[in-house]
């Protein structure tokens, strides 16, 4: 619930505005005023405001231009949160602000998107719908990317805003970072690939935001280790040495130092790779070797770095990995290695506690009791650390942990509403000391607080600025990093530094070269694409439309102004007067800026959680049948893995339909279906792999008529160890004994081409449709009768097969009660249903 007005604070007023919620900050209306005539890169400190900006420009567009806005944050959390704050500050109703993650299947979002006014979503789930064609971009009028310097590579932001350019009838993007890159080119490419052509750049320098920050004091606490630590250490660096000196001997390594870099160490797995690849059967021991290496850094870092219980811990998942089935040689040789196992028995004896435990406790005490302060985070790498830290820390104070929502490791997760209602007792005070991973150190809305204190030094500038974004808010704030004397704690803080400086450095030259940056990127477009819109005008759609609506108006395709680019606005340019009633006082209130939240307990967790399943139903189905213009090829959920689906989304006459199929990648007609196998997939499955391509072929053409198997990439007899005459075999079979047309292809690219050409053939040329079930005949009557059942509102033949099994017959299940569905195993009540509104359903005339 928000707090009561401050009757002498001044606020924004605007019609789609709760009264009197966000405070009025001159460079937050300013920022919003030049972010809503043109795609802009807004650049704020963490914690003043920028989703209050994006807020602004939100509430202009849907009020002058109608449609509906798109925000995009990274997790789910972080949707959540921007959900529940755009509800309480925009005059919508709050059925009409959508959430889209993957825990909101398919069809119920593309139920509601048509209606809502407001969707806050994450990319990959908005990703999926617009290669499955279930959603349309062409009524949003206002595109927000939170945390925008991920809009590199394949990230789905890239993907997105290029179909948001080509799609929307008047399309303006916002991107908002409070580190957007590393250097100057960095940026540009983020600005390239998301179509941004303005760079408007705020610095806690700047008067106006000087008014609503305070100094944050960083103190760097040194430790010393004790004996039997550094005893624990020094014998698992004997052993990395010696792999060292393998790994030497094969070619790949220049050293035997255990602080060798992991620069170097990607290099030689690299190299290996590249050996591997020529056939070179000692490469496959280096490669088993220099995965000893990681798992030997990694214990090394938490001995030095974290704690002795989080060694133990590593331990223990390392012994069971070796004891599973299918276990590594790596894993094996590991917990077998002599000095290994007497590092162990010393973590298993060592009764103490790390150093940096009793530093830290010291800490809040000076903070929480001698100071009188009332809230504490401590950010740590590692979810075992993180737990031993909170048991420990509860002796003394109200702790609690704040972790990410997967299963790690060994160590429970916390669900959305768990995490939700641990930052709600710590906003209001029901406890002192919130222990977290890396889940909130950047775009959670995490309370004002005395101290941050970094258990250990992070070394990448971005989450090391986000973390210490979490304190000087309102008052003065502290932030104090712990650093262990003579391990990679020293490393890492000199890293931390030097990226810190150079980031700070890089965005006051920003700020400098900004209207030089906008000025090149103006017109350029999003990197890749000729033309966004024949039609459109850039941001503010037409221009004498927009004059006369009072609203913006662009004068190019990337929506960039003539008065903006000029710098001077004109009488037909809203200023500062159109978000508030006088532009000479200050702005909008902090809305919990988001950021970034990586939802898990460690390093690695960051990226391994953005990817979001539609949550789909597990069986399969052959393909889909849809009513379109053009020509249409549905796509397996799975190969959204590859750039082909995306690809194929953004091509003028296709339209694209994402199932999860039962056979095959891609169905091109009612006969026509195809298994595509990269070249060293192709040979994985003459060698082992869990499913054999014949027997994948083998259901592929009883399915459809003309199966096809495209073989993509170079190098199909060089690529693995096997004869060329097995590879030669294993074609001839696929086209003798199973029918099937072997195509072969470069890369993705060309298999999207191929794909297109048949489909359209296929469609266009022959006037033939995609079907459901293909047109293969000559089954047997079991296959007869699953083909009856799973054609029931695409059950899927798994659970066609456990219907048939209960009720024996195909009359049996088609009279059933809804009551009886429910005893059949993977049959829900949302499937029961499905099943007797398809049977019992009059057929509408």
């Amino acid at each position: 619930m928000a707090e009561a007005a401050d009757p002498e604070t001044e606020y924004v007023d605007h019609p789609l505005l709760s009264p009197q919620f966000i405070e009025r900050r001159r460079y937050q209306v300013e920022l919003a005023d030049t972010a809503k005539r043109g795609h802009t890169l807004v650049c704020l400190p963490t914690g003043l405001g920028k989703t209050t900006v994006s807020l602004l420009v939100t509430a202009h567009r849907l009020h002058n231009d109608g449609g509906k806005a798109l925000f995009l944050a990274p997790t789910k959390p972080l949707v959540q949160q921007h959900a529940d704050f755009y509800r309480e500050a925009l005059n919508v109703p709050d059925d009409e602000i959508v959430v889209f993650t993957g825990d909101v299947s398919p069809d119920d979002r593309a139920a509601v998107w048509d209606d809502a006014r407001i969707v806050i979503a994450t990319p990959q789930v908005v990703e999926n719908d617009l290669v499955g064609n279930r959603v349309s971009l062409r009524d949003v009028t206002h595109l927000t990317f939170d945390e925008c310097h991920r809009g590199t590579g394949d990230y789905a932001y890239v993907y997105i805003a290029e179909r948001y350019h080509a799609d929307a009838a008047s399309p303006l993007v916002t991107g908002m970072s409070a580190s957007p890159g590393g250097d100057e080119e960095e940026i540009r490419v983020v600005c390239e690939n998301l179509g941004l052509d303005q760079v408007e750049v705020m610095t806690e320098e700047d008067s106006d935001v000087a008014d609503y920050t305070h100094d944050t004091d960083v103190q760097w606490e040194r430790i010393d280790l004790p004996d039997e630590i550094i005893e624990i250490r020094d014998a698992l660096n004997d052993v990395i040495s010696d792999r060292l000196e393998k790994l030497k001997s094969l070619g790949v390594s220049s050293t035997t130092q255990p602080s060798v870099s992991q620069t170097d160490l990607n290099k030689m797995r690299a190299e290996l790779q590249r050996m591997m690849d020529a056939g070179k059967s000692d490469a496959y021991k280096g490669m088993s070797t220099h995965a000893e290496v990681m798992k030997l850094r990694r214990a090394v870092e938490l001995v030095e770095t974290q704690s002795v219980e989080a060694l133990r811990r590593y331990f223990e998942r390392q012994r069971n990995a070796a004891q599973s089935s299918g276990a590594s040689k790596a894993s094996q040789r590991l917990v077998a290695e002599p000095k290994v196992r007497e590092a162990m028995r010393k973590a298993e004896a060592f009764d103490d506690l790390h150093p940096k435990f009793r530093q830290t406790r010291v800490l809040l005490a000076q903070t929480l009791g001698i100071g009188g302060g009332e809230r504490v985070i401590v950010f740590t790498e590692s979810r075992d650390t993180a737990e031993a830290l909170t048991e420990f820390l509860s002796q003394s104070f109200d702790t609690r942990r704040f972790v990410g929502q997967g299963d790690k490791e060994g160590s429970d997760g916390m669900t959305q509403t768990q995490q939700q209602e641990t930052l709600d007792a710590f906003r209001a005070g029901e406890f002192e000391v919130l222990v977290s991973t890396s889940v909130a150190e950047e775009g959670l809305d995490v309370p004002e607080v005395d101290l941050v204190l970094f258990f250990e030094p992070v070394p990448t500038a971005i989450r090391s600025i986000q973390r210490k974004g979490r304190t000087g808010r309102q008052d003065e704030g502290e932030v104090v990093v712990l650093m262990a004397n003579d391990t990679r704690d020293e490393a890492y803080f000199w890293i931390s530094r030097r990226k810190e400086q150079q980031m700070e450095d890089e965005l006051r030259k920003l700020k400098g070269v900004a209207d030089e940056v906008s000025a090149d990127l103006d017109g350029d477009g999003q990197a890749g694409l000729d033309d966004f819109d024949g039609d459109a005008d850039g941001a503010g759609g037409d221009a004498a439309a927009d004059v006369e609506a009072g609203t913006d108006a662009a004068d190019d395709d990337t929506g960039a102004s003539a008065d903006t680019a000029a710098g001077a606005g004109s009488e037909t340019q809203p200023g500062l007067a159109d978000f508030s009633a006088d532009v000479d006082d200050d702005g909008p209130d902090d809305d919990g800026d988001s950021d970034d939240d990586s939802s898990g307990g460690d390093v690695a967790d960051a990226e391994a959680e953005d990817a979001e399943s539609d949550g789909d139903s597990e069986d399969g189905v052959v393909a889909t049948a849809g009513d379109v213009d053009g020509t249409e090829i549905v796509i397996d959920q799975r190969e959204l893995e590859s750039t082909i689906a995306r690809d194929l989304s953004t091509r003028d006459g296709v339209t694209t339909r994402l199932e999860t199929l039962a056979v095959g990648d891609y169905v091109l007609s009612d006969r026509v279906a195809v298994e595509r196998k990269s070249v060293a997939d192709f040979l994985d499955t003459l060698v082992g792999g869990d499913r054999s391509m014949f027997e994948q072929v083998g259901d592929l053409s009883r399915a459809y008529a003309r199966p096809v198997v495209v073989v993509e990439g170079d190098d199909l007899y060089g690529e693995r160890n096997v004869h060329p005459n097995a590879v030669r075999g294993a074609l001839s079979a696929l086209a003798i004994d199973f029918d099937a047309s072997v195509l072969r292809t470069e890369d993705q690219a060309d298999t999207a081409d191929l794909l297109e050409v048949i489909a359209k053939r296929e469609q266009e040329t022959n006037d033939r449709e995609v079907s459901a079930h293909g047109e293969k005949a000559a089954k047997t009557l079991p296959e007869q009768q699953e083909y009856v059942v799973s054609a029931i509102a695409d059950i899927g033949p798994v659970t066609a097969r456990a219907l048939l099994e209960h009720f024996g017959t195909v009359e049996a299940v088609m009279t059933a009660r809804e009551d009886d569905l429910l005893e059949v195993s993977g049959v829900g009540e949302v499937t029961a249903e499905r099943i007797r509104d398809v049977v019992g359903s009059d057929y509408p005339e």
